[in-house]
């Protein structure tokens, strides 16, 4: 099969570890195939210098903002996150000289506490049930009451789709010579979905399918979110997807230990929910390339036991009050 792969010898040559931000591997997963004449792919954002696809954006965020002249070296950045974000936000930070303040929900992993202490981040909690959602109000209110902090807000800025426009679409088409019929993202800000998406349509039309994987409401999947819950973020526009699929917390844990176990992909839980409805979009073809991503690595959700748990066992708990 070598000769099917262009593999590069290196992931290239950069000044610093914010440079290093993309150009991921696309790996196929041919044990989840349903069918031979179907390809899944899988684009690891887990190996961004974090571990995850928001290094992409954090640093879109930040290079905006210095390019618009938003922000100095020495102020007070603050955003609302469910971790990840807020994780690559804080390694940037941390490089180019700007304080970081995050709000987050309590009942995150405590791998992400972890992380952004270690980055030097600041950390506002929000109250758990209420979600990340809880976590954009709060940092909203926080915002309006002190001028002084710069917020990119990630769920309303142009340049969240755009890093994935301008990247990740790009490197997906180049890898796969155009020939993509489907995309599966999770719903989180919208980003994603949005960025790639759009590159996607451009290039291919109606040749390609933009399918979103949506928790169920009132499901806490870690990092993805609901829009019935009553929060659409503004960079989002639902006449691009072409389906919405609803998932559980259940399908998501159990599909993230398939990953390890079946193809040795250590993803975290929001990767198992998109692959899960990447393999009912594939079982519904008969042939051509699916693309869903890999959003982060499984590093931040160890604590959960979910990755020494088997998947009989898996498939058999509560996983509703897994977190």
């Amino acid at each position: 099969m070598a000769q099917d792969l262009r593999n590069r010898p290196c992931g290239g040559r950069y000044g610093d570890i914010v440079q290093a931000i993309g150009n991921t591997p696309l790996v196929e997963l041919k044990r989840l195939s349903p069918k031979p004449g179907v390809r899944l792919w899988a684009k690891m954002e887990s190996r961004n210098p974090t571990g995850s696809v928001k290094d992409r954006v954090a640093r879109a965020l930040i290079e905006d903002a210095e390019e618009k002249g938003a922000i100095r070296p020495g102020q007070t950045i603050l955003e609302p996150t469910s971790g990840n974000t807020g994780i690559s936000l804080a390694m940037i930070c941390s490089r180019k000289g700007y304080k970081l303040k995050v709000v987050m929900p309590d009942n995150v992993t405590p791998e992400r506490t972890q992380l952004l202490r270690m980055y030097g981040a600041e950390i506002v909690y929000s109250p758990g049930h209420l979600g990340s959602n809880g976590a954009v109000e709060l940092a909203l209110k926080m915002a309006s009451e002190d001028s002084s902090y710069y917020m990119p807000y990630q769920y309303g800025n142009a340049a969240n789709p755009g890093a994935h426009y301008n990247g990740t679409a790009p490197e997906i088409l180049e890898e796969l010579d155009g020939e993509i019929a489907a995309f599966v993202a999770g719903l989180g800000t919208g980003g994603t979905l949005m960025g790639v998406g759009r590159r996607l349509r451009e290039e291919l039309g109606d040749a390609v399918k933009i399918v979103a994987a949506e928790p169920m409401q009132g499901e806490p999947v870690q990092g993805l979110r609901s829009l019935d819950d009553g929060f659409i973020p503004p960079i989002i526009d639902l006449s691009l997807l072409d389906r919405k699929i609803f998932v559980t917390n259940h399908d998501a844990i159990v599909w993230t230990k398939k990953l390890l176990e079946e193809e040795g992909i250590f993803a975290g839980v929001s990767t198992g929910a998109i692959a899960s409805i990447a393999v009912r979009i594939a079982k519904e073809m008969d042939e051509g390339n699916i693309v869903f991503i890999v959003c982060d690595d499984g590093t931040k959700y160890l604590s959960s036991g979910l990755y020494t748990t088997p998947v009989e066992e898996l498939e058999n708990l509560d996983t509703t009050v897994w977190w």
